[in-house]
């Protein structure tokens, strides 16, 4: 029988954004119908105040819109809007100035409508953070706040339960839905000691989980803060648009003013002001990037902000780690050598009971491959250590001896005849000695991601120049994997100090984008134009970085790419277009070609075609899928 536990309240529920938007439209919508059903009736007096009372109300809206932008130092487009309401008004022409208000306000709505679309994947994240957690307490369960879990908590995760913080399996076995933290459709068995992430869904049978993190250290919290950041940075393309806006107001009233020289005509200044409003840069360019943002955040690509995008868009250097970037990031052992006389899965447990005392990283990883095989092991005795060398004392009354090729033979162990093709002088070997004996060498490798020289080729198809790779490992081996991968130049045994010179001097070349995982690589990821991290990695790189790949499948840079670039072209597309026909049908009002009101329509068709086109970064062509998968994907 299930321990008895505390039910929880849920949590409460958010306002649906754009109310406010929707309210002022309906609000001039009314009026405006109101104004046009009385003026039909004979009453032309109250249908001039109803249009007046409905501009009026755009207006304030405006003019805290304009407050605030001023206060921040910025001259936003909303001041033309401002000015051709006004102009209406003081003209004596109230519907103009009704339908400008129309036409402003409903633009505003579609904006965030657009916006909200645009961010649908990301908001998901943020609606799946656990708000409690069900904690043992001796032979009971408590529903805690997630605030109140700590290291060393034991968990029940029932089915159907997002996982609420990090943490080991302490059960049996899980079964777990990764995909709202890596794109990944395919589930996820973790047996007994595994790691699980905050945030992957519990769809097998309840399981205990041994928590390792408390909730804001969390896997899933630190993306959600990344999202939240995501959501809340503003693109240098709208800063760009902000300072434009100067520019654009000065031809607005050049034109206008030069209407009213030329022909002494109020309607026509009154014209001029309203085919400018509003402008097409302040809504194709932060529909479009959020549209990137949000398409990238469909394959697990959480992109921390439409600058980042951008960044991204102009990179034409990528510079590369290798390990956990370029290989798994997991050592394992692969077998070379074994003596017939101690079976290879016998030379293994012993080795593997004798490094239970050590606290060295390779040790551990013979115990791991150990345990994975179902091996017993047993605790050993009379055990003396060389720190960095190897280890050697009794198991199961016997002598045993783990470490380096080196170590052993010091030891008068080794001997070449023994090991034969295997290689005594290389590097990365392990050997174990069995009562004075080699017994196995086993060769410590980390292998390299099947999908990475797909990744390059088609990172170079879509316009990189120069790969680089950046690493901490030895010249040899980055040679190797170099070649294998078609990089250009290799960078190898570097300091994380070393590494951001690598990223200031390929600066020269164009702009660098920096790709990584570990904590060595932080400093560089900061220091690069726009720094990628795999998600697999040290939390330091996921805060250094602009860009995060949650599933750690290097297919995922080419896409994020492809993305940047198309979203980009879309922003400033839709910007030239709409900015173009602005100014044509500004030109076309001061020659007294189009009236207020239907210049008003005129924008705002204008406006509507230019989010339609920033909506298309939305979709758009994988790039990492073959032909025929691309065929299959668009139907």
């Amino acid at each position: 029988m299930r321990p008895a536990f505390a039910k929880t309240g849920s949590a409460p529920r958010s306002r649906p954004p754009g109310q406010l938007k929707l309210a002022v439209l309906l609000a001039i919508g009314v009026a405006l119908a109101a104004g046009l059903i009385v003026e039909r009736e004979g009453n032309a007096a109250l249908a001039a105040y109803l249009w007046i009372a409905g501009t009026g109300i755009a207006l304030a809206a405006l003019a805290i819109e304009i407050v605030v932008k001023v206060r921040q130092s910025q001259v936003g487009l909303d001041i033309v809007a401002a000015l051709s309401m006004g102009a209406a008004l003081a003209f004596g022409v109230p519907l103009a100035g009704s339908v400008v208000a129309l036409m402003y306000a409903g633009g505003q709505f579609l904006e965030s409508l657009a916006a909200r679309r645009a961010r649908r994947e990301m908001t998901a994240l943020l609606a799946r953070v656990p708000q409690s957690a069900l904690r043992y307490a001796g032979s009971s369960l408590q529903s805690v706040a997630i605030g109140e879990v700590v290291p060393g908590d034991r968990l029940l995760v029932r089915q159907g339960d997002v996982v609420p913080v990090d943490g080991v399996v302490a059960s049996e076995a899980a079964l777990l839905d990764q995909s709202a933290l890596t794109g990944e459709s395919v589930p996820v068995r973790r047996g007994t000691d595994d790691s699980v992430m905050s945030g992957s869904t519990n769809i097998g049978a309840a399981f205990d989980l041994l928590s390792t993190h408390d909730a804001a250290d969390s896997t899933y919290a630190r993306i959600v803060r990344l999202v939240e950041a995501a959501q809340q940075a503003k693109a240098p393309m709208s800063r760009l648009a902000d300072r434009f806006a100067v520019y654009f107001l000065g031809l607005t009233l050049a034109i206008a003013g030069g209407a009213y020289l030329m022909s002494g005509d109020e309607l026509r200044v009154l014209a001029v002001l309203v085919i400018a409003t509003p402008c097409p840069l302040i809504l194709a360019v932060p529909v479009a990037l959020m549209s990137g943002l949000s398409r990238a955040a469909r394959y697990g690509i959480l992109v921390k902000g439409g600058n980042a995008l951008e960044a991204l868009a102009h990179a034409r250097v990528f510079i590369l780690d290798k390990t956990g970037t370029l290989t798994q990031g997991q050592a394992r052992l692969a077998p070379l050598y074994s003596d017939l006389r101690c079976p290879a899965a016998e030379a293994l447990r012993l080795g593997a009971s004798l490094d239970q005392a050590s606290a060295h990283v390779v040790a551990d990883i013979l115990v791991q491959a150990a345990r994975r095989q179902g091996l017993a092991l047993s605790s050993p005795v009379d055990v003396r250590e060389e720190p960095g060398a190897g280890i050697e004392g009794i198991v199961e009354g016997r002598r045993v001896s783990v470490g380096s090729l080196a170590y052993l033979g010091s030891h008068g162990i080794l001997r070449d005849a023994e090991v034969g093709e295997a290689g005594a002088s290389r590097s990365g070997r392990l050997g174990i000695a069995v009562d004075g004996r080699l017994a196995a060498v086993l060769q410590i490798t980390d292998d390299e991601r099947t999908e990475a020289r797909r990744a390059i080729d088609l990172l170079r198809a879509e316009g990189i120049a120069r790969v680089v790779l950046s690493t901490g490992d030895a010249s040899t081996i980055a040679d190797a994997v170099a070649a294998r991968m078609g990089i250009d130049t290799v960078r190898a045994e570097l300091t994380p100090p070393e590494k951001v010179d690598v990223v200031l001097a390929e600066r020269q070349q164009g702009s660098v984008a920096m790709v990584g995982d570990g904590v060595n690589d932080a400093p560089a990821l900061a220091a690069a134009d726009v720094g990628i991290a795999m998600g697999g990695g040290a939390a330091a790189a996921a805060e250094a970085a602009d860009i995060v790949l949650l599933t750690e499948n290097l297919l995922r840079l080419p896409l994020a790419y492809s993305i940047a670039i198309r979203s980009r072209r879309i922003a400033l597309q839709s910007v030239y277009v709409g900015l173009g026909l602005s100014i044509a049908g500004m030109f076309a009002a001061a020659a007294g070609f189009i009236a207020p009101v239907p210049g008003a329509l005129v924008q705002e068709a204008i406006d509507v075609a230019v989010i339609l086109n920033a909506l298309r970064a939305l979709g758009g062509h994988d790039p990492t899928l073959a032909p025929a998968e691309a065929a299959g994907a668009s139907t």
